[in-house]
């Protein structure tokens, strides 16, 4: 099962929105995500993925990325499907 969490479901809308356009939205929101474990952002979360970011002092790797770090570790993921580089600094087996 693929699983997911709510800024990076924001992230793929303004995406595919942008550059695919709203039918592209709705496939993604009715069809795709019907199949997808989605995980809300919970404040405690979120707080956390903003503490470790600006410890980081990285630019490169986005507060939406640290969150997914952060949410599969809690969760045990080891593997990421992921296009960047970052979850394979952070540990993560990338798909």
């Amino acid at each position: 099962m693929l699983t997911t969490h709510l800024y990076v479901v924001v992230e793929a809308n303004a995406l595919a929105q942008r550059r695919l356009g709203l039918e592209a939205v709705r496939v993604l929101n009715e069809e795709l995500l019907a199949v997808v474990d989605l995980h809300p952002v919970e404040r405690g979360l979120h707080e956390r993925a903003v503490a470790t970011l600006l410890v980081a002092g990285r630019r490169d790797v986005s507060l939406v990325d640290w969150t997914s770090f952060l949410l599969m570790r809690e969760l045990g993921i080891h593997r990421a499907f992921a296009f960047d580089q970052h979850f394979v600094e952070q540990g993560f087996v990338v798909l």
